[in-house]
This record gives C-alpha cells, sequence and structure tokens, in this order.
C-alpha cells in the first residue's frame, strides 16, 4: 500500500476488530447492531472488508469471485474448506446429477422418520466394524456431529469437562446443553483427574461426558487416551473423542491416534468430521491402489453408477485382493453371528445381509432389504411369529424371537442341493 493511499484511509478503518462487537449492549436487538455495520461498512468503503465473498463459477482452486460490494476479481482460492476438489470433480458432479434424477435433492425427512435409507443404514455398521464400535449415527456435517453428540447426551443437571481448546462445535453443543462446564488445561490429564474429584465429591447422582480431541489440528498434539478412559472408568464418566483430523489418513489402518494408541473399541464415543472420498464402483484395483498412497489416505466410499453408497473400502480389503486374507489383532467375527455345528447360523436380526454374505460366503440378495430380519419380513410379506418357518433363495429361515415388531433372532440354514440322478449325471 503507497503512502498516498494509506494518507486517504480514515484511521478508525484500520483499528478495532469484530470481537469489539461480540456482546452488543441495548435492548434492541436490531438498532444494537449498528454500530458493528457502521465500522463495518468503513473498512468496505476502503476496499479493508475480506468477508461474505462469493465464487461466480464454485470455489475451484483457481476461480472468480465478487465481494459484497459487487467488485470483481480473480485469483488463488485459499480461502475455501474443499482441501481436495470434490466439488468440481467429474465423477462426483455426474453422480450427483443422476442421484439427484433418481431419488431428488434430500431425504424428506429426520432419520427418525423416512430419512435414512438403506445404504446409509449399511454405511453406518461399515464404520462401527472399522472402528470396532456398537453404534454408529451419521450426521449431515461434522459441525452437527460434534454439538449433536454432546447436546444429546447431556442434561442440565449433568456435567461437562472438556479440555480448554476442544472445537467450537463441542464447546456450542456443551453450553446449549447445560451451565456446569468446566474446562481443563490442555493435555492435562492430571488437571481433569482433579476437577472430576472435585464434582464426584459433591454430585454422584448426575452425569459427567469428557470431551477430547484425538488430534489437535492448530496444535498438532495428541491426549493419552488411555489414561483419559481410565479416569472415566474411575469417576463414572463418559469420554467423548472427536476424531475429525485424523481418522482415515494416521495410523498403518487408517484408524488415527484410536487406532494407533491401541484404543480400537475401548473408547465410550468418537465423533468424526470428515469430508467424504467417493469412488466409483469400476474402478480398478490398480487404480485405487495408487489413489490411495497417493492422497495417503486409507479408505474410501464406494457409489455405484446411481451415487447410492455400496459400502467402505480400505486399503487392507484392496492388499487382501492382491495377496489373500491378512489376519491382524483388527479382525474381528461379525457381532450377532453365531456358526453352528449343522452349517447353519443363528444370527441376530439386525445383522447386515452383505456382513452376513462375507462371513459365510453366502450369496443372499440384499437388493430390498439391508438386514437379515428386512429381508425374512420382505418376503414373507409379513412380520412373521417365533416359530415360523420361510424357505427362500436356498435358504431355510426359522425366527427364534420376536420384541414388538422387530424379529430380533433367527436359524438360518443353506438347503443342500439335491443329487443328480444318474441319467442326468450321464447327460
Amino acid at each position: 500500500m503507497s503512502d498516498i493511499t494509506s494518507a486517504c484511509i480514515p484511521p478508525a478503518a484500520l483499528t478495532g476488530s469484530m470481537r469489539d462487537f461480540r456482546v452488543p449492549r441495548g435492548a434492541d436487538l436490531l438498532g444494537r447492531t449498528e454500530g458493528f455495520f457502521k465500522w463495518q461498512n468503513l473498512r468496505r468503503q476502503n476496499g479493508l472488508w475480506p468477508f461474505s465473498r462469493a465464487t461466480e463459477d464454485g470455489p475451484n482452486t483457481v476461480c472468480c469471485a465478487q465481494d459484497d460490494s459487487g467488485n470483481k476479481m480473480r485469483g488463488v482460492n485459499f480461502a475455501s474448506q474443499d482441501y481436495l476438489s470434490l466439488s468440481s470433480h467429474p465423477v462426483i458432479k455426474s453422480i450427483a446429477k443422476e442421484t439427484i434424477e433418481r431419488c431428488g435433492v434430500h431425504s424428506a425427512g429426520s432419520p427418525a422418520l423416512v430419512g435414512n435409507t438403506s445404504h446409509s443404514v449399511a454405511l453406518e455398521r461399515k464404520i462401527a466394524d472399522f472402528l470396532k464400535m456398537q453404534e454408529v449415527v451419521l450426521y449431515p456435517t461434522g459441525w452437527a456431529a460434534g454439538f449433536g453428540v454432546v447436546k444429546g447426551l447431556v442434561r442440565s443437571a449433568d456435567h461437562v469437562v472438556m479440555d480448554m481448546l476442544s472445537h467450537s462445535c463441542l464447546q456450542e453443543g456443551a453450553h446449549a446443553a447445560t451451565n456446569n462446564i468446566h474446562l481443563f488445561r490442555h493435555l492435562d490429564n492430571e488437571y481433569c483427574r482433579d476437577i472430576l474429584a472435585k464434582i464426584r465429591a459433591k454430585d454422584t447422582a448426575n452425569g459427567i461426558l469428557v470431551v477430547t480431541e484425538a488430534l489437535f489440528s492448530m496444535d498438532s498434539d495428541t491426549p493419552d487416551l488411555a489414561v483419559l478412559q481410565e479416569l472415566c472408568h474411575e469417576f463414572n464418566a463418559t469420554l467423548v473423542v472427536d476424531v475429525a483430523h485424523d481418522l482415515g489418513c494416521l495410523g498403518e489402518e487408517g484408524r488415527g491416534h484410536i487406532g494407533i494408541q491401541n484404543m480400537l473399541g475401548k473408547i465410550d464415543i468418537a465423533a468424526i468430521a470428515l469430508e467424504p472420498w467417493f469412488v466409483p464402483d469400476t474402478t480398478s484395483l490398480a487404480d485405487q491402489l495408487k489413489a490411495f498412497r497417493r492422497r495417503k489416505t486409507h479408505f474410501a466410499l464406494v457409489v455405484d453408477e446411481y451415487g447410492e453408497v455400496m459400502g467402505l473400502v480400505t486399503l487392507e480389503d484392496i492388499i487382501e485382493e492382491i495377496v489373500g486374507d491378512i489376519s491382524d489383532e483388527h479382525d474381528v467375527s461379525v457381532s450377532g453371528l453365531r456358526p453352528q455345528a449343522d452349517g447353519s447360523v443363528t444370527v441376530d436380526g439386525g445383522v447386515p445381509i452383505r456382513d452376513l454374505n462375507r462371513a459365510m460366503d453366502w450369496n443372499l440378495p440384499d437388493e430390498e432389504a439391508t438386514t437379515i430380519a428386512g429381508l425374512v419380513i420382505h418376503e414373507a410379506r409379513l412380520i412373521p411369529e417365533p416359530g415360523q418357518t420361510f424357505t427362500f433363495h436356498g435358504f431355510r429361515f426359522r425366527v427364534l424371537r420376536k420384541t414388538r415388531n422387530r424379529i430380533t433372532a433367527l436359524k438360518v440354514t443353506p438347503l443342500k442341493r439335491p443329487e443328480a440322478k444318474p441319467a442326468e449325471q450321464a447327460a
């Protein structure tokens, strides 16, 4: 900036910050914002307002934009959070168009009603298995996940104990849920212990949620998760770990610091906030392996030609296709599946069909239903009672237990094909 230009700018436009207007005073909710807009407009008139810019053709790496006064500009885009340029990827755009044509532009409901799809439910199960967690809930954004998990669990009489550098979505969720918020020094587990001890000395009736992150993005450091989880066990608290910055890109299997610190399946709650990476189901084995190496990540979401999520593919899946099955400490059997000596299995109704197929090397169809109970209901065209037996797709299904309208346990037996007669064999 030249001396002449600097001399033309009033000092008021070069001082102050938005923090000065964070807590406005006065009873008139609209009128008390006038000071902020006066300061903002002064900066805008002097070309010093960097916010509220709009792109002309999307957030590309190099793009055209205009400010809220209509002044146009073009340059390298350092303000986008589309780090991998997925919004402009031709495959993503093509799949988005096809999906809109097939399904519309949104789900038209919350998950409690009809907002889920069979594919989103299957994706939840895949992620749960990947992290060795019992359940997974998908949120529309990472911010919503952090806010929602805290607000959903905590009530006004409960306590939230959190690392002072926890992300704003976690802190906002805490403030929306309770006034009992306690911050401990960054990564200071002994400080956290002192707070927990003081709370439990006075309150043994209400819950405590301890909040941290697996990787703090601004400081690039990580807590001792095992110690924090042990503290939670000691003081009857629940631990939630935000894994937004490490899951999928750190650790040998891409499981982040939960995997690195050998805490898979041991953390109470993991809050995930990731930019999704979608790959077409037509991607070749070699191309996907190269993509994993290039992006330095370990899993991706597989979509079909209509943009429907088919499942999760991991680097381990690719390697096993090349060298055969790899047994490691993270391999687990399908939860809820119990093979029997006679070749049948007893299975919980909520087990995904794909997991059952993979575990037993079967080929039950999963186009019309996601879970094994859903398949039986779909084929039977009714909600069966315990003891009822059905035969279809080369298997016999016997309902063992039902809770209300949910099939909770079944016995599935593959039917032996009849041996061919001598004449048929000769033919």
